[in-house]
């Protein structure tokens, strides 16, 4: 009898759990409540995105675009999707010469767990290339890169380390140094939910920018360029030195120079596309085709004096020589130092 008093006293004194004197019933408590309704939603899925370049090919500028042999990989760690798979590359030009192929059937399983997959892709890829400053311009070769099944908020792209994106060290492109690639993952909103009433007006998806910049040989081009217009310009210049009585001869050598010109502008520029605004190579044609017309205005001008003043009018050829011929040449290297700084 003692005994089952003394039990009957300690149950009476024993405190209840504290979670359970809170919720009468036997409840969920309230510290679980709280945390439930303070845990974070879940954040979008990672995948870890890389690329090689394996070569490029084909540099049409005529056509802005070019060809770009890559692998791209994958990893991930949701068995639900497979961006390898929905992954789509955005600027591909002419698609049906395009080859996609994926390195394995299905997405392999990693050890420390998650997924990793691989593809390679050999085609045609489109940019507008910039041509303000040809032929010392710098064009960004990029491919571009978008899953066509979720948006930003269920998936982003993340760079594979601090070197996610790598290329072929014996890369070569004739008439081009090739500079280190860069990755940079951006995002892009759509103004339109392409006729799906599920999802908004204004969908965001992760975006993979992939970009090779290109230059041409500086000291090459500058020997191509300008070597030409030069010796057209001196023979122009040769205008100045020949004896005002021979108009005809005068004349002759100005109207050849001009036409030389023209012959020449339009080689340099035959694999160029044409565009709304003036290149750099452009303006150093203009400034030649000036110097001509004003050597041609002055022996036009000179014609109708006669012999007695052909000392006077020598005299006054040299001088014009001088000005004009300064006054081509700081306008030139205007226009180079403005298309380089």
């Amino acid at each position: 009898m003692a005994a089952v008093l003394a039990a009957c006293i300690l149950t009476v004194a024993t405190p209840l759990p504290p979670a359970a004197a809170q919720v009468p019933g036997g409840g969920v408590p309230k510290p679980v409540q709280e945390a439930i309704r303070n845990a974070p939603e879940p954040g979008p899925e990672e995948v870890v995105t890389g690329a090689y370049i394996n070569d490029i090919q084909q540099l049409d500028f005529k056509a802005n675009n070019y060809v770009i042999d890559l692998y791209v990989w994958f990893r991930w760690t949701s068995p639900d999707i497979d961006p390898s798979n929905s992954m789509e590359f955005m600027n591909r030009f002419a698609s049906d010469d395009n080859l996609r192929e994926a390195l394995t059937e299905k997405p392999d399983k990693l050890p420390g767990g998650g997924y990793y997959s691989i593809l390679r892709y050999q085609g045609l890829f489109s940019t507008k290339f910039q041509l303000a400053n040809f032929p010392f311009d710098t064009q960004y070769l990029t491919v571009i890169m978008e899953d066509t099944v979720a948006g930003a908020g269920d998936q982003v792209y993340v760079p594979d380390g601090d070197t996610p994106v790598l290329i072929d060290p014996v890369i070569t492109l004739p008439g081009f140094h090739v500079g280190t690639p860069t990755m940079k993952i951006t995002t892009n909103t759509y103004p339109t939910n392409f006729g799906d009433p599920s999802v908004p007006d204004a969908e965001t998806y992760s975006r993979i920018v992939l970009s090779v910049p290109v230059t041409r040989p500086m000291i090459a081009m500058s020997i191509k360029t300008f070597v030409p217009i030069a010796l057209i310009v001196v023979c122009a210049l040769l205008v100045y030195f020949v004896r005002p009585i021979y108009v005809e001869g005068r004349i002759g050598l100005g109207i050849t120079a001009l036409l030389t010109l023209v012959a020449i502008q339009l080689t340099a520029t035959s694999s160029l596309p044409d565009v709304d605004y003036l290149m750099m190579i452009d303006k150093l044609f203009l400034l030649a085709y000036l110097f001509i017309i004003v050597a041609l205005a002055r022996v036009v001008a000179t014609s109708w004096r006669g012999e007695a003043s052909e000392a006077e009018t020598k005299a006054q050829d040299r001088r014009w020589a001088v000005w004009a011929l300064s006054i081509y040449l700081i306008a030139s290297a205007a226009v180079v130092w403005t298309a380089l700084r």
